[in-house]
């Protein structure tokens, strides 16, 4: 429930905020997505990079707003502008689920590693973006 006593995707305010973020945050990883080139190996390195970035950074959010932000109505609408507009914009499960299968079709031991990798590696990065949001002064201990 948003904390206006309707749910959030049905306040017009909140689902903007996502949308806006989400906009800038597609559009980041297709910028990104346009300079990088292929890999010798056929593994799909930026959706590899975006989405293990894509989760350090919203394992920092997370803390870091659980730890200097007391007003709960500001730190909902910053997480839902953030996290789940500008990152979940960011990053994609689309073209990773479209890589992986791909990946599967000629090479499927590589699939499952790029798979089981990229599983391993965003949990990784999600908790050490965690740890380091901790680690802000005034945080939480």
């Amino acid at each position: 429930m948003a904390l206006s006593g309707r749910p959030a995707h049905l306040d017009p305010r909140r689902v903007a905020l996502v949308a806006a973020g989400g906009t800038i945050g597609a559009g980041l990883r297709s910028a990104i997505g346009s300079v990088t080139g292929g890999s010798p190996l056929g593994i799909p390195w930026p959706t590899l990079a975006i989405n293990v970035a894509g989760a350090l950074a919203l394992g920092l959010l997370v803390e870091v707003l659980a730890a200097t932000v007391r007003e709960p109505r500001r730190r909902q609408s910053l997480q839902l502008a953030l996290g789940t507009g500008l990152l979940g914009g960011f990053t994609t499960y689309s073209a990773f689920a479209v890589e992986t299968a791909t990946l599967a079709a000629h090479r499927p031991a590589l699939a499952v590693g790029y798979a089981g990798g990229s599983l391993v590696l965003g949990y990784l990065a999600a908790a050490a973006g965690m740890w380091l949001g901790r680690r802000v002064p005034g945080g939480r201990p």
